[in-house]
């Protein structure tokens, strides 16, 4: 007869996520994860498996409840543009709340183990694919509403924004980067805006 579990593994991923995203993989020990999620470390090793296996396992967790959010986001009936200013305004709002100095998991990752780590590495991608996806499905609503530029390529303008995104993350990491952010937003609409 198998035992049965004495924590909720939902909640303890939850847990190892919050863990992982504020001291980042290599800085996290097992017996930081065990102390922090309150299990035995067999527990641990036998419900996640390795502490690779774990942060595999939250940073998937992250990124799918991340990415449905933004798609969501951009998927709104109206203005094109005015669902990607929202993005970004949102991106900036999050930089400026809570999420400040911990950072957006998935760039954490990109900057602590790519390229040398290909399960993050794949996470990592299709994140950032499903994020430009989703930019460029929106930047072709734009371009049929007319918002767009004359001559506005909406793959190239939404590959732009991805590394805008991603950047706003990085750069939000930093002391007083509100300056930067806005000016970064400011910039970015300058260049989806018809005249």
């Amino acid at each position: 007869m198998s035992r049965v579990k004495e924590f909720d593994v939902d909640e303890a991923c939850d847990a190892a996520l919050a863990l992982f995203r504020r001291q980042g993989y290599e800085a996290t020990s097992v017996s930081d994860l065990v102390a922090h999620l309150g299990v035995a470390k067999a527990s641990l090793y036998a419900t996640f498996g390795t502490k690779h296996d774990l942060y595999v396992a939250t940073l998937k967790r992250y990124a799918e409840r991340t990415d449905a959010q933004v798609v969501a986001s951009l998927s709104r009936p109206g203005s094109g543009v005015a669902a990607v200013r929202g993005l970004l305004e949102g991106y900036v709002a999050d930089i400026a709340g809570d999420a400040g100095p911990i950072g957006c998991f998935v760039v954490n990752a990109a900057i602590e183990l790519l390229p040398r780590d290909p399960a993050v590495a794949r996470l990592v991608e299709r994140s950032w694919d499903t994020l430009e996806v989703a930019l460029t499905m929106t930047l072709e609503r734009a371009k049929a509403q007319d918002e767009l530029p004359e001559g506005s390529d909406p793959a190239t303008l939404a590959r732009f924004l991805l590394t805008v995104l991603q950047g706003l993350r990085v750069l939000g990491k930093g002391a007083d980067a509100a300056g930067r952010l806005d000016a970064a937003v400011s910039q970015a609409m300058r260049i989806l805006i018809r005249d």
